[in-house]
């Protein structure tokens, strides 16, 4: 299922751990059922969520051969393939489009950062090695700086560069770059606390984290909004508000695998370097989960 232009909710899949640390294949499979019977409209793997950056080569592999097996066509599957090295990432996009990928999340150059015409040519030289659709990731709290309005809007008429995940919060980037949004060039919220704003603008949904803990509701709010039901997509944002912002209170995924943990969900631990959570932002983090009515 070739990914074009999806609307609606895109979950940011959590990988599942057991207590030593492997992937949890049987934990996985029950997670990426729940997704699709909620209503989920696609999947994203290897991602910031996923925690990518603990992953080797091996474990990339088998996580996409899983989630592409176990989804079978249902939904598009999105892989994150981004790296700050463009030939690791070209290998690794290459990799997953025979894995049977139906998309790829690209992450702006991180550490090593770029020049706006080295940045360009990052996710050009990648779009042009693969017959996929392609994301751009815009993250700048994580890579230390921002993809410039200027390669964006060289980018999305890239035929194979099909949408931006905008993760900065800052809406006036987010206006410089709204008139890209076409039908050949989407823009996803890549942070839940404004979605809406996103969406006002011409946005097609989230690439979401929340959606791990209330996949149906982050689907209904986008679609709401998308389908002209904007005051009950206002009000269930709000309503669920205090939970988006509490599953960021630590750095991401910690507390969103524990709210799963919590719901029974069999997230399991983080990889080192990242750590459980600090016992009184659990307790917060429980609060928000019982208002939510999830405990």
């Amino acid at each position: 299922m070739r990914f074009t232009n999806q609307k609606g909710s895109i979950v940011a899949m959590i990988t599942p751990y057991k207590a030593d640390g492997s992937i949890n294949f049987d934990a996985l499979t029950r997670l990426l059922e729940r997704q699709i019977r909620e209503g989920t409209d696609a999947i994203l793997v290897l991602g910031t969520t996923g925690e990518a950056p603990t992953m080797s080569h091996e474990e990339d592999a088998s996580i996409v051969e899983h989630a592409v097996k176990v989804v079978d066509g249902r939904v598009p599957v999105i892989v994150g393939a981004g790296s700050n090295s463009t030939a690791t990432q070209i290998e690794k996009a290459q990799r997953f489009q025979r894995l049977g990928a139906d998309g790829l999340l690209l992450i702006a150059p991180y550490y090593n950062k770029a020049n706006p015409e080295g940045m360009y040519r990052h996710f050009a030289s990648t779009a042009d090695a693969v017959d996929l659709p392609c994301i751009l990731y815009n993250v700048p709290s994580r890579t230390g700086c921002a993809i410039p309005v200027s390669v964006v809007e060289r980018l999305c008429g890239h035929e194979n560069i099909a949408a931006i995940k905008e993760a900065s919060g800052d809406m006036a980037y987010a206006m410089k770059i709204a008139h890209c949004v076409g039908p050949d060039f989407a823009l996803y919220s890549g942070n839940d606390d404004i979605t809406l704003p996103l969406l006002s603008i011409g946005g097609s949904g989230v690439i979401s984290v929340y959606a791990n803990v209330m996949p149906a509701m982050c689907h209904q709010i986008v679609m709401d909004y998308i389908e002209g039901r904007r005051e009950r997509a206002l009000e269930n944002h709000l309503r669920y508000l205090r939970l988006m912002n509490d599953l960021f209170m630590e750095v991401n995924p910690i507390p969103v695998k524990a709210a799963m943990n919590m719901m029974g969900l069999e997230a399991g631990p983080t990889r080192l370097p990242l750590y459980e959570m600090a016992p009184e932002n659990a307790a917060k983090l429980r609060a928000a989960m019982e208002e939510a009515g999830l405990l």
